[in-house]
C-alpha cells in the first residue's frame, strides 16, 4: 500500500514525524521569538501569520504549537484572527501540495476498502454543505492531525471551497482554547515572579486546567458527532485496517 501510495507516503510520513520536531525547537525559543515579534507591532503579526500558513502548510510545525506561540506574543485578541488565518494559509498550502502529488494513487486504494470508501462517500459525495460539515468536525479535535488531515483531504479530492470553509470553522473553538491556554499561562508565570504583583498563581492555574478539559470534551463530542454523519462506528474504522 505504501509504494501504491508513491509520494503521498513520503508526504504522510513526513506530516507525523517533522512537526513533533518543529514544537521542540518553537518551544525552546518561546519567548525570544513572541518577544521579537510583539517588539515589531503591526510587521510582526503579518510575519507570525505568514510564518505560520508557510510552515504549517509545509508541515515543519504543529499548528498547536504555532497558536501558543500567537497567544505568547500578541495576547487573545490580535492572536486568536492572526493564528486562523495562518491556519487557513497553511490548508491551503498543505491542500495544494497534496493534491498534485497524490494524484489519483489515494482514491484507488481507498476504492478498495469499503469502510474507507464509505468515510469518503460521506466526506464528497454529499453536497457543499454535508461537505462543508464533515471538514469541520473533522478539523474541530484538538488531536487532528493538522499536515496529516490536509493530505487526507486532498487525495480523495475534498473541493477547495468547503475545504477552505470548514477549516475555519472547526479550528476556530480549539484555536482560540489554545490561544487562552497560551495566556493564561504566560500570565500565570509572570504573576508567579516575586517582583510582580497581580492575581495568585493559582487563578491562573484554575483557568489552564479549565481549559484543558474543555479540549477533551470537545474532542469527545466531535469523534461522535463524525462517527455519526458519516455512519462509520469505532469498530467499523477498526475492521477497516485489515
Amino acid at each position: 500500500m505504501i509504494r501504491r501510495a508513491g509520494p503521498a507516503s513520503a508526504l504522510a510520513l513526513g506530516a507525523l514525524i517533522l512537526p513533533p520536531l518543529g514544537s521542540v525547537v518553537l518551544f525552546t525559543y518561546m519567548n525570544t521569538i513572541g518577544t521579537w515579534l510583539r517588539g515589531h507591532e503591526d510587521i510582526g503579526l503579518v510575519m507570525y501569520a505568514a510564518g505560520f500558513a508557510i510552515l504549517s502548510g509545509l508541515a515543519l510545525l504543529p499548528t498547536y504549537a504555532s497558536a501558543i506561540l500567537g497567544g505568547w506574543a500578541f495576547g487573545f485578541a490580535l492572536g486568536f484572527p492572526a493564528a486562523l488565518a495562518g491556519f487557513l494559509g497553511g490548508a491551503l498550502i498543505g491542500y495544494t501540495i497534496c493534491r498534485s502529488v497524490s494524484q489519483d494513487r489515494v482514491e484507488k486504494i481507498i476504492a478498495e476498502k469499503p469502510t474507507w470508501k464509505a468515510v469518503r462517500d460521506a466526506l464528497v459525495g454529499g453536497g457543499f454543505w454535508r461537505t462543508l460539515g464533515i471538514v469541520a468536525l473533522v478539523r474541530v479535535p484538538p488531536n487532528s492531525p493538522f499536515a496529516l488531515t490536509n493530505l487526507v483531504m486532498a487525495s480523495v479530492k475534498v473541493p477547495p471551497l468547503p475545504f477552505a470553509l470548514g477549516t475555519l470553522i472547526g479550528m476556530a473553538p480549539r484555536t482560540g482554547l489554545v490561544l487562552f491556554l497560551a495566556v493564561q499561562l504566560r500570565d500565570g508565570l509572570a504573576a508567579a515572579d516575586a517582583a510582580k504583583q497581580g492575581q495568585p498563581w493559582w487563578v491562573y492555574a484554575v483557568g489552564i486546567a479549565v481549559t484543558l478539559v474543555v479540549l477533551v470534551v470537545i474532542a469527545t463530542i466531535a469523534k461522535h458527532a463524525i462517527a455519526r454523519v458519516t455512519g462509520v462506528t469505532p469498530a467499523r474504522a477498526k475492521a477497516a485496517g485489515r
